[in-house]
């Protein structure tokens, strides 16, 4: 058995729909040269796919050559970053917390990156980095042969309203919240938001979970313990106009309610 052969062979009983060039090497025992040979023929015939430098992707027997075979983005994610989770808008959609279909994977991480965002089969890797102080609440799961970090439903909450603009805004986290309540610890969720020590957070939450009717008593418990002044902006990344005030929750409601709450109307 040649070379190429032995490497595809072992990595599908391994399991392993990415590896590296390292990986290649041990499972080869051989040399830089020969193992670039192999993987460049591999290349050729469109067994393999180059993610990044050194990392790759292998590709399905099954695929058909010249195919629209596309891989998830989670079998891509655990070869970008060390430590990392995927989060925001990536895990809305992970958790079933939205419908729309997302074509960039965001990756949470608090490693400093000198590299731009990943291109990779017409699919976008960005990263978000997180400080140590932000970098938690996330679980590794298993799908298929693959495991890989997601943040949790309620760490999801908490970074989307945190960063609004990696998840489609402030109403797509309405949205998310609202149509999820029953599957969401909302103690735990207000727990969080406490832990990453982001006031604008906690006015976010509570305002948000107050106007649904959902979350107990903890819009109230927000309230009692949020710092009003200054009066901060319920979403930075829409227009900078008041449309109403919240002085309960030290916010500027700059979003009309028809255009927060607009899938209640479709």
């Amino acid at each position: 058995m040649d070379m190429e052969a032995w490497l595809v062979l072992a990595l599908e009983k391994k399991g392993r729909e990415t590896f590296t060039t390292d990986d290649a090497k041990e499972i080869l025992g051989t040399g830089d040269s020969s193992v670039w040979h192999a993987l460049n023929r591999l290349a050729s015939k469109g067994r393999i796919k180059k993610i990044r430098r050194s990392v790759y992707q292998l590709v399905p027997s099954e695929a058909e050559p010249g195919g629209n075979w596309q891989p998830e983005p989670w079998e891509v994610t655990s070869q970008l970053a060390d430590r990392y989770y995927l989060g925001f808008w990536s895990a809305l959609y992970y958790w079933s917390m939205t419908e729309q279909i997302v074509y960039t994977s965001f990756i949470a991480t608090p490693e400093q990156r000198g590299r731009k965002d990943v291109e990779y089969m017409r699919h976008t890797y960005e990263f978000i980095t997180l400080s140590e102080k932000k970098f938690f609440g996330f679980e590794n799961v298993k799908v298929g042969g693959m495991t890989f970090n997601v943040s949790s439903r309620e760490k999801t909450i908490v970074d989307c309203l945190t960063h609004p603009e990696f998840c489609g805004g402030i109403p797509e986290v309405a949205k998310a919240m609202e149509e999820s309540d029953e599957d969401i610890d909302w103690e735990l969720t207000f727990e969080m938001a406490l832990r990453t020590g982001v006031n604008v957070v906690l006015k976010r939450l509570g305002f948000l979970l107050d106007q649904m009717g959902i979350g107990g008593g903890i819009p109230s418990r927000i309230a009692r313990i949020v710092k009003r002044y200054p009066y901060q902006y319920l979403d930075y990344h829409a227009i900078k106009r008041k449309e109403e005030v919240s002085k309960e929750y030290g916010l500027v409601i700059n979003r009309t309610r028809h255009g927060l709450w607009s899938w209640r109307y479709n």
